[in-house]
């Protein structure tokens, strides 16, 4: 692996695992096994090495996403298969929650670079749910639980609220 992938690739594992600002550059550096002079070349900043990690973050779990309900081809049910997508990503990660929102909670509110990187991927999300429901106010209910089901299970560590969530679901979609 060229060292820009070592790099991107120690990331992904550290600001996931560890968050934003406990990991520092010298730590990826060594864990990356690069000169500082390299990681310099490829990222200018801690923040450009941040916006790279989550629009890799993005493609990573919006194609995770997209495989784990790829066979389900009614909408009500790929809807319901999406909060099955969170609880195979907690026994996954470990109930590690959303790198974005965790990002979000460390960057000062000026840090546009990276908040526009959060805003799109949750952008996205609302669009993933609009495109299978065909109905903007129920998707952005759906997207709303979603999201509230991330930070529960996370902080909770548990998936109960998850499935609390597909049985409301069942309530507005599946009537």
């Amino acid at each position: 692996m060229q060292p820009k992938e070592r790099i991107l690739e120690k990331t992904f594992t550290l600001f996931h695992k560890q968050g934003y600002n406990a990991t520092g550059i010298n730590q990826i550096i060594e864990d990356a096994k690069v000169a500082k002079a390299s990681f310099y070349q490829h990222f200018k900043s801690k923040e450009d090495l941040c916006v790279a990690f989550l629009e890799q973050r993005h493609s990573f779990w919006f194609n995770e996403l997209l495989k784990f309900t790829s066979n389900v081809e009614d909408s009500n049910l790929k809807v319901i298969a999406s909060f099955d997508f969170l609880i195979y990503m907690n026994k996954k990660e470990n109930f590690r929650g959303c790198s974005f929102l965790n990002i979000l909670s460390e960057i000062p509110s000026d840090n546009i670079k990276i908040l526009n990187v959060i805003q799109s991927h949750k952008s996205d999300l609302r669009v993933y749910f609009k495109d299978i429901l065909k109905d903007d106010l129920l998707a952005d209910h759906i997207y709303l639980l979603f999201e509230s089901c991330i930070i529960e299970s996370q902080l909770f560590k548990s998936n109960q609220l998850i499935e609390q969530s597909k049985k409301i679901i069942q309530t507005l979609i599946l009537k």
